[in-house]
């Protein structure tokens, strides 16, 4: 699932557009706290809106934590922003056109979209944890589970 990052490695750094066409920065985010790299295959299908719905309904209690919640796929900002108003995302959804990000997790399928892997990445930069199975019904309880477990 990920093959180049192991828990307790530095997080690789990105830059990537996200909807509504803003930059997001993983060192700010990293800064501000900590984030949530949720890699996932396509915007609207059911696997994917599933888990989206779980981190929307977890993703202020994760922030209260100090985590950013995001949501990485080969998708682009439109689809990112019809993704968002469809479901009433709160999270931030990052587009990974090229797959330069998916190919520095390590989370690159075989049709070249990201696979279902999230990694939680703490202030110091440091990957804590990463989920190589996702359970899509209740993804963003498991992470508050293990943000709380972690005492991050």
């Amino acid at each position: 699932m990920s093959d180049k990052l192991k828990t307790g490695d530095k997080a690789p750094l990105f830059e990537a557009e996200a909807d509504g066409g803003r930059t997001v920065r993983l060192a700010d985010l990293i800064s501000a706290g900590g984030a949530v790299l949720c890699f996932y295959p396509r915007d609207n299908t059911p696997g994917c809106t599933r888990e989206a719905c779980s981190l929307r309904d977890n993703a202020a209690a994760i922030g209260k934590k100090g985590f950013a919640v995001v949501g990485v796929s080969t998708d682009g900002v439109k689809s990112h922003d019809g993704f968002k108003e469809k479901h009433g995302l709160t999270q931030t959804l990052v587009s990974d056109k090229g797959g330069k990000i998916i190919n520095l997790y390590g989370v690159v399928s075989p049709s070249n979209t990201a696979r279902r892997v999230s990694f939680l990445v703490d202030g110091a930069g440091t990957v804590r944890h990463i989920w190589k199975k996702v359970d899509t019904n209740s993804h963003g309880d498991e992470i508050l589970a293990k943000i709380e477990e972690l005492s991050l």
